[in-house]
């Protein structure tokens, strides 16, 4: 989900390398993790294996997660390669993989629940989903429950266990990138995005950069699929998302024929498991699991797996987000 939140740190330079490897995941669309609303053979089967002695961080969990043996998620399933339905429906990509890999140290089944991607923290907020993970931008407006539009107070915020790193980018249509390479060059043109991103929030501050004979328009969508299929079509001059997600588009829209990316990846920032702030047992079960994963060398597994491997992170960190 393309990098979620607030303006921050400054450009990374733009990973293009990593765009190869990530064409390898392309191929891995069958062969990937299974759905992890089904059983994924951790032996986690509604509560009784919770505290299997095969889950070495099983009490850490608070026990009502314990007892039903499953912490349920809320995720928007359209972002390849974070978290997306490949060919037979099944909920793959790199949270779903880092999903299981914890599972298995804590002895619960992660399930995935589909939502829209600016409704997640509502639904933590209203105990739909135990937590939220989906390419979510750890930022200070989340922790604190700030509109990051508005600036104004919207709720009680939350905790972020960060497990991932990723900036911004800019593709538009192969062949055809009309001289942008950077977020200026946009005024005067049309970028279709998701809402409730980072993407969006830089695209609406460069808008009221632009001069008045040179509008930038902006037209934001439930799920970057949707907005990918406006610029396929011939509706927008340029997309942004994630570049992790926007290279796995570019190498396998239309076979790699559709999209380019354009200029360098801005807005560096971690990813975060969101959890309620009231909820700190299970946040610091799921930072000891994160940090089981990373030790014994998991996490750098999925990471290569999905070509993603200049996102991954050392340990696991709470609220690192600024």
């Amino acid at each position: 989900m393309t990098a979620r939140t607030t303006r921050r740190t400054p450009a990374a330079k733009s990973r293009l390398a990593a765009v190869g490897a990530i064409a390898v995941a392309g191929t891995l669309l069958v062969t990937g993790c299974g759905d992890q609303t089904k059983d994924n053979g951790n032996g986690s089967d509604g509560g009784s294996t919770a505290a299997d002695s095969a889950a070495p961080l099983a009490d850490k969990l608070p026990q009502a997660i314990r007892d039903k043996g499953v912490i349920k998620v809320g995720s928007d399933i359209a972002y390849a390669p974070v978290e997306f339905k490949d060919d037979s429906g099944e909920t793959v990509g790199i949270d779903p993989d880092l999903a299981d890999a914890m599972g298995k140290q804590l002895g619960v089944t992660f399930e995935f629940e589909n939502g829209t991607f600016d409704t997640l923290i509502t639904g933590l907020r209203s105990k739909r989903y135990d937590i939220a993970m989906s390419a979510m931008t750890d930022t200070k407006d989340r922790q604190e429950g700030i509109d990051s539009e508005t600036g104004k107070k919207v709720g009680e915020g939350v905790d972020f266990v960060d497990y991932f790193t990723a900036g911004v980018s800019i593709y538009t249509e192969k062949g055809d990138d009309q001289g942008i390479k950077t977020w200026s060059d946009l005024c005067g043109k049309k970028i279709v995005l998701q809402r409730g991103t980072v993407s969006e929030d830089l695209a609406k501050a460069e808008a009221e950069k632009c001069p008045a004979d040179q509008k930038l328009s902006i037209e934001s969508f439930d799920n970057d699929q949707q907005a990918q299929t406006r610029l396929r079509a011939g509706g927008a001059d340029a997309g942004s998302s994630d570049f992790p997600v926007a290279a796995y588009a570019v190498k396998t829209s239309g076979g790699g024929n559709d999209f380019e990316l354009v200029g360098e990846q801005v807005e560096a920032a971690p990813y975060g498991i969101a959890v309620a702030k009231t909820n700190t047992e299970l946040r610091d079960a799921l930072q000891a699991a994160l940090e089981a994963v990373i030790e014994n060398g998991e996490y750098q597994e999925i990471m290569d797996k999905w070509g993603v491997e200049e996102g991954a992170v050392g340990e696991a960190t709470v609220n690192g987000g600024k």
